[in-house]
């Protein structure tokens, strides 16, 4: 299966992200035909206050950042991973990733269940729960001959959840995410690398990049797919863009034969 990453620097004008996101996903499409493309965490609304985030929260199923989803999805003949965008429920709101087939069906629904709440190095302090709801289900589901994992960005630093995903005979990790400058110089290669590697698992890690809305901070970018071996086999490091690779599960089945960590397990 071929895979397109999308790498983008959302901002917080919902209609101007959806247009940029859909550009990228027609500029993959035309030049590298994959199966599948997979957006970043947040790329229909990436604004960082409290009251903008409640504003842009919609309904799943149909608010328009689900609805634009399923188009791409129709429109291209392709298999989409939506990042993730804001969910209304009720008076909850979540930070929710939906994957549709071909046809616009929905494939999977997962709601983050990691949230970020730190003080990074430079004093910006990140308080996700204030805000969002807590996920509380493991997601994988099928498409494209493979077994499809769910994750976001913080997620990636909780290896229990890869753990849980890899008993249930996930062999591709998503892991949309817009980790932060400061973190993801350090820790974004190392973990999406690792998370591979202990789980021998393909990992696929679109990002934001660049400035958040009014200077409030920056994203890493560097969007990669990492192969069962720990091999980064395509990169974004900066900029608006995408970048594809093929996920080979005879090659997976290789790697796990190397070294049969799944039968090796005793805790």
């Amino acid at each position: 299966m071929r895979v397109s990453l999308i790498q983008m620097n959302a901002g917080d004008d919902k209609a101007a992200n959806h247009k940029k996101a859909a550009q990228l996903i027609a500029d993959a499409v035309a030049s590298d035909k994959p199966d599948m493309v997979v957006l970043p965490e947040m790329f229909a609304y990436h604004g960082m206050t409290s009251q903008g985030r409640r504003a842009a929260a919609e309904p799943i199923p149909g608010g328009e950042t689900y609805t634009f989803l399923r188009e791409q999805a129709v429109s291209h003949g392709i298999l989409v991973h939506g990042g993730s965008f804001i969910e209304q429920d009720g008076e909850r709101i979540f930070n929710t990733t939906v994957a549709f087939g071909r046809t616009g069906e929905e494939l999977a629904c997962y709601r983050k269940i990691h949230l970020f709440d730190v003080t990074t190095q430079d004093g910006r302090e990140y308080k996700e729960s204030a805000v969002y709801s807590r996920g509380d289900a493991i997601v994988a589901y099928d498409a494209g001959g493979l077994r499809i994992g769910c994750s976001i960005c913080y997620d990636l630093r909780f290896p229990e959840l890869y753990q849980a995903l890899a008993k249930s005979a996930v062999q591709v990790l998503m892991v949309p995410a817009a980790f932060t400058l400061l973190t993801g110089k350090d820790h974004w290669e190392v973990l999406l690398r690792a998370r591979a590697i202990e789980t021998e698992c393909y990992v696929v890690a679109p990002a934001q990049w660049g400035p958040y809305p009014n200077d409030k901070g920056a994203s890493y970018g560097h969007s990669m797919i990492v192969d069962p071996w720990g091999q980064v086999i395509c990169r974004i490091p900066e900029g608006d863009g995408f970048a594809t690779a093929r996920l080979d599960p005879v090659y997976l089945e290789t790697v796990r034969r190397r070294i049969p960590v799944a039968m090796h397990k005793m805790l």
